[in-house]
């Protein structure tokens, strides 16, 4: 088991309370534009630098639902995914610059909703090498291990949601 049911239902219970409560900014963001073709898998595994030039690669071209959505929510997998690895100065300096260069101020009141949604994704999806039949069980220990991890970043992005209501 990678995510234990307390933890699965405390991120459904916070993330569902979070999206009621901000229905209205969710709209909004829509309204604004903020809300199109995105790359939809924006991780640093998709990224690289060569001669001072950056290169993102592997966008989700082929699915709609998958790339199209909140500009916030691509910035956020970058930004968990530098969480992920103990990059938390460099995700929180990437979030801010972003969003000052984008003129997008309400983005920061996003982060946190869209790093758990994408932090339990990749638990989800590295839970499934664990019914892999074909991978030997020390890359199983490892996703397990890894998957762990990222409902457990989930669970802290999710304990951050309502802090204030």
């Amino acid at each position: 088991m990678t995510i234990n049911r307390k933890d699965f239902s405390f991120v459904k219970d916070e993330v569902e309370a979070f999206m009621e409560k901000n229905k209205e900014l969710f709209e909004k963001r829509i309204r604004d534009g903020r809300v199109k073709w995105c790359h939809g898998d924006l991780h640093s595994g998709n990224i690289f630098i060569e001669d001072g030039k950056i290169f993102i690669f592997d966008a989700i071209e082929f699915n709609e639902r998958f790339a199209c959505s909140d500009i916030a929510n691509d910035v956020a997998f970058l930004a968990m995914d530098l969480d992920f690895r103990g990059f938390y100065d460099l995700s929180d300096y990437f979030v801010k610059t972003f969003a000052k260069k984008a003129n997008d101020a309400e983005m920061m009141k996003l982060m946190d909703f869209y790093k758990c949604y994408r932090a339990y994704v990749r638990g989800k999806v590295t839970s499934f090498k664990l019914n892999d039949e074909s991978m030997p069980e020390s890359e199983k220990e490892k996703a397990k291990t890894e998957a762990k991890k990222y409902f457990s970043l989930a669970r802290k992005y999710a304990a951050l949601l309502n802090a204030d209501i």
